[in-house]
């Protein structure tokens, strides 16, 4: 049987559109100078065009909007919308017309009509109108299958189903990296810096209209991408949130753990996934897209079986005079308790005050001591604290810690007269 005579049969017509939002009208000025052959008749000619702006006439951009020419591309994060008509093209009254659509996608075929139910009948020149809305969640290949079946007046009944393939594209390109806060201020202690970079990857400006992160449940987030001036916070991008093609943006973000988990060591030295992304962007004249990412994972820090923090320390300290610090010892074992011995040893330009060897007692697991400390700098400038040692009694193992943190030693005797 011949294809287009079996399509001649059907008494319906099925038609399918995708509905998108129109563009600006854009033309191309032609210009010249006053003392041109032309003289002013560019000029007079562009005035006349209803499609230029009035008074901006050399502008590329006008004032009318055109109706999209072809099916366009589909990015990920995006709406797919639909417009689904039946139209029975016959004279006679068809019954029981039930449309259907899917969509099928490399992992799964879902169901996008508004209603699964019949329609009793459709009389001559009237029509079945649907719109279907998805929001698309993948990328690759996508096929809309739209299936009618109807009854005729003679009871035979009858079926036929259309297929519409389109590619869906990726939009931004997202790529993440973490950093451990290496200072061991109580303020920063056990921090996660996340930085993500965003990259349009379109044909087309974007306007980012939010970047958040969603932290897992054992880390609040603050975001570091606004500076304060005065009392309001200025985006560190500018006013205008737009993200040209092929342009970057870096965002950054804090995790901190929260104040149930900030003193349980073990549970924190394990935490390997931070949260995701969540990115919400509109296009032109302002369709909106959204995207979030997987959970972001990281490489857990290794603390080792004791970690040695600093809770307080003066930012300036005088040469040659004392000055006071507060450790923090935590036992970062989840099975075992320490019996720990401190040892202080001195260094070319940092010098301990107090005795050496002593006992700090037992520690047990995922638990954590306060140390206070004295010592004294011989030597000017930014000097690291360094020359600790402990040592576990029952294991016989010793763990040394230099670079602790850098203090600023500077002379109280400069402003002296010989």
């Amino acid at each position: 049987m011949d294809v287009n005579q079996a399509k001649q049969e059907h008494l319906l017509a099925l038609k399918v559109m995708r509905l998108t939002k129109p563009t600006l009208f854009t033309n191309m000025p032609v210009t010249c100078e006053d003392g041109d052959l032309p003289g002013d008749l560019f000029s007079r000619l562009m005035k006349e065009d209803p499609s230029t702006v009035k008074g901006a006439e050399t502008l590329m951009l006008g004032e009318m909007l055109t109706l999209p020419q072809n099916f366009g591309n589909i990015f990920l994060g995006e709406t797919f919308s639909s417009y689904i008509s039946v139209h029975n093209d016959s004279s006679q009254v068809v019954k029981d017309i039930l449309v259907k659509a899917d969509l099928q996608t490399s992992s799964q075929r879902l169901n996008l009509s508004a209603s699964n139910s019949a329609v009793a009948e459709l009389k001559p020149e009237c029509c079945i109108d649907d719109v279907i809305h998805h929001e698309v969640k993948e990328i690759g290949t996508h096929i809309l299958v739209c299936a009618v079946s109807y009854t005729t007046q003679t009871g035979e009944k009858l079926y036929f189903r259309k297929f519409f393939k389109f590619q869906v594209l990726k939009p931004l390109d997202v790529k993440t990296k973490f950093y451990n806060a290496e200072s061991d201020l109580s303020s920063v202690t056990d921090e996660v810096f996340l930085e993500a970079q965003i990259q349009n990857i379109t044909s087309s400006p974007m306007f980012m209209e939010k970047v958040s992160l969603e932290p897992s449940l054992m880390y609040n987030v603050s975001e570091l991408n606004t500076v304060t001036s005065g009392e309001r916070g200025e985006s560190t991008f500018g006013k205008m949130s737009y993200l040209q093609p092929m342009d970057t943006r870096q965002y950054l973000y804090c995790l901190k753990p929260k104040p149930e988990f900030a003193e349980k060591a073990g549970v924190i030295k394990g935490v390997t996934v931070i949260g995701k992304l969540d990115i919400v962007w509109k296009t032109n004249l302002g369709e909106r897209g959204r995207l979030q990412t997987s959970q972001l994972q990281r490489m857990a820090p290794g603390y080792g079986d004791v970690r040695l923090s600093l809770e307080s320390i003066p930012d300036t300290v005088n040469l040659e005079e004392p000055f006071d610090i507060t450790c923090k010892i935590t036992n970062c074992s989840s099975e075992r308790t320490m019996d720990l011995v401190l040892e202080m040893c001195n260094t070319s330009s940092i010098h301990w005050c107090g005795v050496s060897g002593r006992q700090l007692g037992k520690l047990s697991p995922s638990s954590s001591l306060f140390l206070p400390l004295k010592l004294l700098c011989s030597v000017q400038g930014l000097q690291s604290i360094s020359g600790l040692r402990l040592t576990d009694t029952f294991l016989k193992r010793t763990y040394e810690y230099d670079d602790i943190a850098q203090v600023c030693v500077v002379c109280p005797y400069n402003g002296l007269e010989d």
